[in-house]
């Protein structure tokens, strides 16, 4: 039985890539077993807790932030055009479905660790040398493309830019570094590694559903976010199609890897923190205020005529101008390890989804480049923007929309 289930995946996987399976270059079928269940009689186990993947629109943007992150951008080879990407995304789509299914991929050397998914989400994205490889340049959204160089920036190209782009985000960290090995080995004929860059959350359970997490600097991070599952969050997040009809139910990504520094951040006292960042530490609250969501008022003063929020408080500064201009941000702190003769090495992985980078994301960032006092202790290093493709459930496979035509 073993001998026939190993190859009936076999087949299958053949099947699925057709002629693009030699050139996809993914590993036989052998070491594909049955799962072994995670689920001890009358135990509840988190890790069995799936997040269904199979609509119209990608599983991973709104759905509730996971604890880890993982996000890993790749380049294709030159070789690489419409029939080997086409293949790319068919390997992509079976096996993610399988994953977040707690199911072993196709072809899975380590079937035991894909038993537990513990909420696990796939995002792809493309980025501008997609359209350019396959021959399309005319089917790229408007605002795909990198974007403009700002005067904060001192992006290290370690971290920047990229044709293809897996978000990869669970409870669990074994699942996430499984995940991301599986998916990436099975294309690695195809594409090369730009950058890996992980992130973390508060580990579930840890904190109230619905808590505001804070970044390493201490502040709350995402205040005031679009409420997923409304039509003000579908507005603002998900295309509509008009400019481009394949891109109806996808998003755009802003990827910015902001490096913070913790070291000098740590010297400035509690009301210096608040001054420049505009809210209370402990509660969140616009300092014009007293609760976490209070609106921010930035004609507020205090006895002496001073705004209670600086012009150049970091909440003054990335406000929106107008409610077309708000975004969706779902960011992870980084802490890695520090080079030599340095205490810290922390930031951000700061990811935005918004419908139009250029209209929603861009005038934000521009305003914070001219003037924002939490420059002092933030830098920009690194910087991708992707078109987040359409779910499964508009094709067979992930970007047939584009692919297929």
């Amino acid at each position: 039985m073993a001998d026939r289930e190993r190859l009936r995946q076999g087949l299958s996987r053949r099947r699925l890539l057709g002629s693009s399976a030699a050139v996809v270059g993914v590993a036989g079928a052998a070491g594909v077993g049955t799962a072994v269940s995670a689920r001890g009689a009358g135990t509840s186990v988190t890790g069995a807790d799936t997040v269904a993947w199979d609509g119209p629109r990608q599983a991973g943007v709104a759905t509730t932030a996971q604890a880890h992150a993982m996000l890993v951008g790749f380049d294709l080879l030159p070789r690489v055009g419409r029939a080997e990407l086409i293949g790319i995304m068919k390997v992509w789509s079976e096996d993610i479905g399988r994953l977040t299914r707690g199911q072993p991929a196709l072809a899975d050397t380590e079937p035991e660790l894909a038993v537990s998914p513990a909420r696990l989400t796939v995002t792809v994205g493309y980025g501008p040398g997609v359209f350019r490889a396959i021959g399309k340049p005319d089917s790229a959204p408007s605002w795909l493309k990198p974007l403009p160089s700002f005067a904060i920036d001192r992006l290290d190209p370690a971290f920047t830019g990229g044709d293809l782009v897996l978000q990869v985000c669970s409870d669990d960290p074994v699942t996430v570094a499984h995940a991301v090995r599986v998916l990436s080995k099975n294309v690695r004929s195809l594409v090369s590694v730009k950058w890996t860059q992980r992130g973390f959350r508060r580990s579930q359970g840890t904190e109230a559903p619905g808590t505001t997490m804070r970044n390493l600097m201490g502040q709350v991070d995402g205040t005031n976010n679009p409420v997923p599952d409304t039509s003000d969050f579908d507005a603002l997040v998900w295309d509509d199609g008009a400019e481009q009809p394949w891109m109806a139910d996808g998003t755009s990504m802003v990827v910015r890897r902001i490096r913070i520094e913790l070291d000098t951040w740590d010297e400035l006292d509690r009301p210096g923190r608040e001054v420049t960042l505009g809210r209370a530490l402990d509660t969140g609250a616009p300092l014009s205020g007293t609760r976490e969501t209070d609106d921010p008022d930035f004609a507020v003063t205090d006895r002496n005529g001073i705004p209670l929020i600086a012009p150049s408080a970091h909440i003054a500064r990335a406000h929106h101008a107008h409610e077309g201009e708000r975004i969706f941000r779902r960011v992870y702190n980084y802490d890695d390890p520090p080079p030599p003769g340095s205490v810290s090495n922390s930031g951000l992985l700061f990811v935005s989804y918004q419908r139009d980078v250029n209209r929603q994301y861009l005038p934000i960032q521009q305003r914070l480049d001219e003037f924002d006092a939490l420059n002092q202790w933030t830098t920009p290093v690194g910087s991708a923007v992707f078109a987040v493709v359409p779910g499964i459930g508009s094709g067979s496979y992930l970007g047939e929309g584009l692919l297929s035509g």
